[in-house]
């Protein structure tokens, strides 16, 4: 596939020149190939003179140029070049706001995205401004149950969560503050996507059957938000729990323990012979869920009462096992793409 688009990518320089639309959809391509192999600095180079050849060609408010450049500003995060993710994101924001105004998902998303690159850069009101923004807009164009309700408030939360990291050394009572206003909006993004999948459960979604209205896609974002939403609430009991022994109250883990297991128990609960199941990307949540349930119970100074007969030893077994399912599942997607 690569020495082909190679090919094509010469053919059509020379037969269309390096300006014309179809040699940068090209480029494009062969940018989004090299990409998935992992040759960063090759692909971005390319995607960059692919979007630049749109903005020259007047196409610099079109969807094709809007997802080139959202690609483009993955890569620098990826790269570690948040300023240049940063400027990327800005000029998708205000092509949707011109274009389309706040009154639209397309430009939540805009301005969800340039708020996380903000929150990756520890600028974080910054990004809790754009993200309260964003819930607004979304509380008034979409039902109050919606999965995109339920990511917007996960979002607030790791936000709210690393505001209190920040706080933790100077105000201890303050960072505390902070972890309960985190508490209560991962404790509605749950309740959301509870309710989403449960939703589809009923329908027989959860099965593969097809039911009118539900699609894959709100299957699984429902269970990636879910595993997300549980496993970061984990953390958030762990860091409530360490920073009150901090100032001499002391108890138990088993707030942190319970919902991780929660976390657990709720992909455990899928059918295995379902896709969902099967998504690497619900994996990946699902092994963080396991990676901190096993390292909460194996530090024997905070050992607590075991809820459940699963042990340690159990549990270290299915970390490797789902760590082995997602390694052969990248080499199988780096194969196909090279």
């Amino acid at each position: 596939m690569l020495i082909k688009k190679k090919r094509a990518l010469k053919i059509k320089r020379r037969v269309l020149g390096d300006g014309h639309t179809d040699y940068a959809d090209t480029m494009y391509h062969l940018g989004m190939v090299l990409y998935l192999q992992g040759k960063i600095k090759d692909s971005e180079a390319l995607i960059q003179d692919s979007v630049r050849i749109l903005e020259d060609g007047g196409l610099g408010e079109s969807t094709i140029y809007i997802r080139r450049l959202r690609y483009l500003a993955q890569i620098y995060l990826k790269s570690n070049q948040p300023a240049e993710a940063e400027n990327a994101h800005r000029k998708i924001l205000h092509v949707m706001e011109f274009s389309k105004g706040w009154n639209s998902l397309d430009t939540v998303i805009a301005a969800e995205d340039l708020a996380l690159t903000l929150q990756s850069v520890g600028r974080l009101r910054e990004a809790q401004e754009l993200l309260q923004r964003c819930l607004d807009v979304r509380k008034s164009l979409l039902p109050e149950d919606h999965i995109q309700i339920s990511a917007n408030l996960l979002h607030m939360a790791r936000v709210t969560l690393l505001s209190s990291g920040q706080l933790k050394k100077k105000d201890a009572y303050e960072a505390i503050s902070e972890l309960d206003k985190a508490k209560d909006l991962l404790g509605n993004s749950i309740r959301i996507a509870q309710h989403v999948v449960d939703k589809l459960k009923e329908k027989g979604i959860l099965k593969n059957h097809r039911a009118s209205g539900e699609t894959e896609k709100e299957r699984h974002a429902a269970l990636v938000i879910l595993l997300q939403s549980l496993d970061t609430l984990g953390l958030l009991e762990i860091t409530k729990h360490e920073l009150l022994e901090s100032r001499g109250e002391h108890q138990p883990f088993l707030e942190a323990e319970n919902v991780l297991r929660q976390c657990i128990s709720a992909f455990k609960e899928l059918p295995p012979e379902g896709s969902i199941s099967k998504s690497a990307a619900v994996k990946v949540e699902y092994l963080s869920c396991l990676k901190h349930l096993s390292s909460l119970i194996s530090d024997s100074s905070n050992r607590m009462q075991q809820s459940t007969t699963t042990t340690l030893q159990e549990l270290n077994e299915e970390i490797k096992r789902v760590k082995i399912e997602l390694s052969q599942s990248r080499k199988s997607k780096n194969q196909s793409s090279s």
